[in-house]
């Protein structure tokens, strides 16, 4: 069946014509769908004018990453569902790679390869893993060169940046959780699908290259929020806190980042939006972790990776 491929996105015009242009050059079409979470910068009206082929559906207000997928995919499309940012560019054999990976391996979700804006020949993601005990989750195989995503198996899913879910999979676990409105979604999707028996496979022909955080910045203190309000959520929800060794390698895990944030970019926004996402998963029904995908993930290299972020 024909993919549908869907793109949020929120006053990002330059980006999402490049982006459109790429899926444009594919030589594997699909058909196009462009969630529009109220921008005001002339995106839609671009969208009309230079790519009448896409199906525009303009929401008119900010709902998030994963609801206003939700809204999209139930409304718009019966084929596999490619996710993509609007701030990723495809090589001209994506479609075709990442669907020829889902047919060989049946994987009900599969991850591509992102390259660095400002190093292609090195990965950005090829997906996420996460650490069994504390979800705290890194970019798989980011900073190493591209060839080696041919020599390694799949993450425990997909990015959200760029990614294919076969669409049967994708609904009979509801989609995206709806609680969480941005950062994070990819990874709980991941994890309902992992306790669902889907399992992720990782299609290393199918690349782009990927500008990342061009919303809202890789280090405003918007995205502190947004980022620490979706961690206090999936911890509390999770439960991965319950165990003495849980309780305290994500305290000492959470402390480090927010510890950071408040030393190199002077905000607490971190730390804020943690408790409220604490707050929020309150009385929620507690969400068992799976069998397999995760990762353990020890102190050094999760220290080493964030403070590569930060400096």
């Amino acid at each position: 069946m024909v993919p549908t491929a869907y793109i949020p996105t929120l006053d990002g015009l330059a980006r999402l014509r490049v982006a459109l242009e790429s899926l444009r050059g594919q030589t594997v079409s699909c058909e196009v769908v462009v969630v529009d979470n109220g921008s005001t910068d002339g995106s839609q009206d671009m969208i009309k004018a230079d790519f009448p082929e896409c199906r525009l559906i303009e929401l008119g207000q900010n709902l998030g990453f994963g609801r206003a997928l939700n809204q999209a995919i139930s409304e718009v499309g019966d084929g596999p569902i490619l996710l993509l940012n609007n701030d990723v560019v495809l090589e001209p054999e994506f479609v075709a790679e990442i669907l020829a990976t889902a047919e060989s391996t049946g994987a009900a979700m599969v991850a591509s390869v992102l390259l660095q804006s400002e190093a292609p020949g090195l990965i950005d993601s090829a997906g996420i893993i996460a650490d069994e005990e504390t979800l705290m989750a890194f970019d798989f195989l980011e900073g190493r060169p591209v060839a080696i995503a041919a020599e390694v198996g799949g993450p425990l899913g997909p990015s959200g940046g760029a990614a294919l879910y076969d669409r049967a999979a994708f609904e009979s676990v509801g989609g995206f959780d709806q609680q969480i409105f941005a950062y994070y979604e990819d990874l709980d999707l991941a994890l309902r699908m992992r306790i669902a028996g889907f399992t992720c496979a990782l299609s290393s022909g199918a690349r782009g290259i990927h500008a990342r955080s061009t919303t809202l910045g890789s280090r405003s203190p918007e995205k502190y929020g947004i980022t620490g309000w979706s961690r206090g959520y999936l911890i509390r929800r999770y439960g991965v806190m319950r165990s003495l060794s849980g309780f305290a390698r994500t305290v000492f895990f959470e402390g480090f980042v927010c510890a950071g944030q408040l030393v190199v970019e002077h905000t607490a926004s971190g730390i804020k939006g943690r408790l409220r996402g604490w707050h929020a998963a309150r009385g929620m029904e507690r969400r068992h972790l799976p069998e397999a995908g995760l990762t353990r993930i020890s102190a050094r290299i999760a220290v080493r990776e964030r403070l590569r972020r930060l400096f």
